[in-house]
C-alpha cells in the first residue's frame, strides 16, 4: 500500500471480513478506520505540518496492524503483541473495552515509534513529533468519545471506576498520553539502532506484558469485570455497529 486511500480500502474489508466473522478484532478495526478517516481528511485540508510527510506516517503505520492481521489469519505468528491483542479476540470474557485497548497497546506503544523512524529516514526525527503528537491526539479524541458512551455497548461499565479506586489497575490507567511519550522515546531508540530486528523483539516482549496486564486484570477485578460482561452486548456486528455510531460523532 502506497497510499491512504488503499488502506481505507483495506481496512473496509477486515471491518467486513471481522462482522461477517463475529471476530472481536473488528472492535479496533471499526476504530481505526476512523482514526484513518479523519487523518485523511487532515491531509486533504492541509492541517498537518507537512501533509505529504503524514500521509508515509500513516500508510506505514497503518500497515503494520493490517500486516499483522494478516500473518494472524494465515496461521502465522505476527509480534507477540499483536498476537496478544488477536487471540484474547476469540474470547467473550473481556469487555469490548479492553479489546480496544489491546489493540492499542500494541499499535501505539510497538508500531508508531517504528513507523515514524522509518518515515523520516535519514532526515532528523524531530522534525516529525508534531505529527506524530497529532495522531495520538486523534486517537486519543476518539477514544475518550467512545469511553464516555461506552454505555451504549456496556451497561454497567461505569462500576469499575469506584470498585477499582486505589488499585493499580491498567484498564482504567491507561493512558495515551503516557503510550505516546514512550512510543517517541522508542522511535528515538528504534532511528539509532543498528539492529532494529533484535530492538523490536525486545520492545514487543515488554509490551506484550502490558498486554497480559490488560487481560488479566487481578482476581478481585477480574470477577467484576465478569459481572460487567454479562451485561455488554453479546452480538459482536452489533457491538461494532454502536461502536462505529459513537465514533462517528466524535469525529
Amino acid at each position: 500500500m502506497k497510499t491512504i486511500d488503499e488502506v481505507l480500502i483495506r481496512m473496509d474489508q477486515i471491518v467486513s471480513e471481522c462482522k461477517a466473522g463475529n471476530s472481536r478484532v473488528g472492535y479496533f478495526a471499526i476504530l481505526y478506520r476512523h482514526v484513518t478517516r479523519r487523518i485523511k481528511e487532515g491531509i486533504l485540508k492541509m492541517e498537518f505540518e507537512d501533509n505529504p510527510r503524514m500521509e508515509k506516517l500513516d500508510v506505514l503505520f497503518a500497515g503494520r496492524f493490517i500486516d499483522a492481521y494478516d500473518l494472524w489469519k494465515k496461521g502465522q505468528k505476527p509480534t507477540q503483541s499483536w498476537m496478544e491483542a488477536f487471540e484474547a479476540s476469540k474470547s467473550s470474557k473481556h469487555l469490548v473495552l479492553q479489546h480496544l485497548f489491546l489493540g492499542i497497546n500494541a499499535h501505539i506503544n510497538l508500531d508508531l515509534g517504528i513507523s515514524a523512524a522509518e518515515t523520516v529516514e535519514k532526515e532528523p526525527l524531530e522534525g516529525i513529533q508534531k505529527d506524530f503528537n497529532q495522531i495520538n491526539s486523534i486517537l486519543a479524541e476518539l477514544v475518550d468519545g467512545v469511553k464516555s458512551n461506552i454505555s451504549k455497548v456496556s451497561p454497567v461499565f461505569g462500576m469499575l471506576i469506584p470498585l477499582a479506586k486505589g488499585r493499580d489497575e491498567m484498564l482504567l490507567d491507561f493512558s495515551i498520553q503516557l503510550a505516546r511519550d514512550g512510543a517517541w522515546k522508542y522511535a528515538g531508540e528504534y532511528y539509532v539502532a543498528n539492529d532494529r530486528n533484535f530492538l523490536i523483539q525486545d520492545r514487543d516482549k515488554n509490551i506484550s506484558k502490558l498486554a497480559k496486564k490488560l487481560i488479566n486484570p487481578g482476581k478481585f477485578l477480574a470477577f467484576i469485570i465478569k459481572i460487567v460482561g454479562f451485561a455488554e452486548w453479546k452480538s459482536v456486528s452489533k457491538t461494532m455497529d454502536q461502536l462505529d455510531v459513537v465514533a462517528q460523532k466524535v469525529v
